[in-house]
């Protein structure tokens, strides 16, 4: 069966965001765009009211679906668009719907005159419990912010991709995490930038005044040692030759760092534990922080 690029839809200015960048990445992708709309039943006190019954409700989650297929068939003419429509609660039907999905997709809404993004409980849900990529883009987000300014420092849909950047944890480097990475920038032509954050040594942070940012992969790290980032990378480099790869090594909070990068990437893509229980939303400090501050997209990868 072929996956899809499956977007989470509810009307919201954040879910139509995320409906257009989810059919940019299938384009990309090469596969078919789902747009999904879960409505939860209605309390049956209510669904006797004939203004607010269940058929009323049915009717505009109809609306949702359809108006979304159409616009995104006017903006992506050669894109296959299906529409799928399921009852119950939306957190635990999205996370399911994962399952078959190449990646899902939902919106974020920012919080004005906050450095930050408002990523609600059901975005919480799906990202701690879904088994394959969730993207998290955030209201507003138009196709011309993920690409270079153009040569009169205009935003620009036809310049080349901002870089993508890879939060990586160089004690439990993870294959999936990485491959998504770079595939995601091969598919941008663009550089992946790849940054890593560790604290230091209590000795060791009196000596050490200011962050140290080391680029090249062969400089040598803060106490003299090889960098393990060329280790990590190199046979991801010798995969994809033609990713042009920056390596980064912060001093200090690794989600600061990470938050930095992405306000000039196209795509951030940060990890995310397994869990099997079925309860809580285990997703990590880093991410967590990612996924409330990151101006740019965000891809969770979940990995063992």
């Amino acid at each position: 069966m072929t996956r899809t690029v499956t977007v989470g839809l509810d009307g919201s200015e954040e879910s139509r965001a995320a409906a257009e960048w989810a059919a940019r990445e299938a384009e990309l992708l090469g596969l078919p765009l789902k747009l999904l709309q879960v409505w939860e039943p209605v309390p049956e006190p209510m669904a006797q009211a004939p203004l607010l019954g269940s058929e009323t409700h049915q009717h505009w989650t109809d609306r949702i679906t359809r108006e979304a297929a159409a616009d995104i068939a006017r903006r992506h003419p050669g894109l296959e668009v299906t529409t799928e429509q399921l009852s119950g609660t939306p957190g635990e039907v999205l996370a399911n719907a994962a399952k078959d999905a190449e990646l899902v997709v939902l919106g974020s809404r920012g919080l004005g005159g906050v450095a930050g993004f408002m990523v609600g409980s059901v975005g919480l849900s799906v990202v701690a419990h879904a088994e394959r990529p969730v993207v998290l883009v955030r209201a507003g987000k138009q196709a011309a912010d993920e690409h270079e300014t153009d040569p009169a420092g205009s935003p620009s849909a036809a310049t080349p991709f901002r870089p993508v950047v890879l939060g990586l944890d160089v004690d439990s480097p993870d294959e999936e995490l990485i491959g998504f990475a770079f595939r995601a920038a091969a598919r941008r032509g663009t550089t992946l930038r790849v940054v890593h954050g560790w604290t230091p040594p209590p000795y060791y942070t009196e000596a050490v005044t200011a962050d140290l940012v080391i680029q090249a992969p062969e400089a040598p790290e803060t106490l003299g040692e090889k960098t393990p980032l060329a280790e990590i990378l190199l046979p991801w480099r010798q995969k994809f030759p033609d990713v042009e790869v920056t390596t980064e090594c912060h001093c200090g909070t690794p989600a600061d760092h990470l938050v930095d990068a992405a306000r000039e990437a196209s795509l951030l893509v940060v990890g995310r534990r397994i869990r099997r229980s079925p309860f809580g939303t285990h997703i990590g400090p880093v991410t967590h922080a990612a996924l409330h501050h990151s101006t740019a997209p965000v891809a969770v990868v979940a990995h063992d």
